[in-house]
């Protein structure tokens, strides 16, 4: 495996990590993904079958500002969440004026589409992706929580990617079962967040999607669960709508 660049470590510990298994692995700058083909599973196949089913409840109510400010800076390290995951997984990284907001930075390999993408501040063709969309997280349990709840969830490093801006575009608020990224290598990582996310949150799925979730994680034996990330309630100072 090749050394990771720029800020790409930081992002493999915290979301992207797999097992030495006998798999091919590929790096990109999302970290590591298994490519291999084979039976049984991992700890992410088993959160996956885990996962409560239900079925999809009505968009009705839904709006961003549920979630809070976005962006806000809830592990209270000065720096907005959108410029932590720039910093984590961009190289080559730029600021203007001090250590927070990125200006520059280089997405060596996109996790959806694998092309190098380069992000300029004001004109960026990268954009943060929740990997768990907030549209289909109201719809799977967020609408009963309380604010508190839905603001970590929006801002939490263990939900959030920095991809190709166009290629994001594609998803919308899909699940598994509707939308998987182009780059077929990235999947089981892709699919394993999204799992990791909805079983530390506790959101259901539906049939369909875990269908999906598990069909794709058994093409990976061994993938583990990603783990990580922000505490389940932000701090006590953030309000939403």
């Amino acid at each position: 495996m090749r050394r990771l660049r720029g800020g790409a470590a930081a992002a493999v510990a915290l979301v992207f990590a797999v097992t030495g298994c006998k798999a091919e692995t590929t790096t990109g700058s999302g970290g590591p993904e298994q490519t291999g083909k084979g039976g049984g599973g991992g700890a992410a196949l088993s959160a996956a079958e885990s996962l409560t089913v239900k079925g999809r409840a009505p968009k009705t109510g839904y709006a961003r500002d549920r979630f809070g400010t976005a962006w806000a800076d809830t592990d209270s390290n000065s720096c907005d969440t959108r410029d932590d995951i720039l910093k984590r997984d961009l190289a080559d990284v730029k600021f203007t004026g001090g250590t927070c907001k990125v200006s520059y930075g280089v997405l060596e390999s996109d996790p959806y589409s694998g092309k190098k993408v380069t992000y300029r501040r004001g004109r960026s063709q990268v954009d943060i992706d929740h990997m768990v969309a907030l549209s289909d997280a109201w719809q799977k349990g967020a609408k009963y929580w309380d604010a508190s709840k839905r603001i970590a969830l929006a801002n939490d490093p263990l939900n959030l990617l920095s991809v190709d801006a166009s290629t994001n575009r594609s998803k919308g608020d899909g699940d598994t079962a509707t939308w998987l990224p182009p780059n077929k290598a990235f999947r089981c990582t892709y699919v394993s967040a999204q799992v990791a996310v909805k079983k530390k949150y506790g959101l259901w799925v539906t049939a369909a999607e875990k269908a999906a979730m598990e069909k794709v994680l058994r093409s990976c034996p061994g993938q583990k669960l990603p783990s990580g990330g922000n505490p389940t309630k932000a701090p006590s100072r953030f309000h939403a709508d």
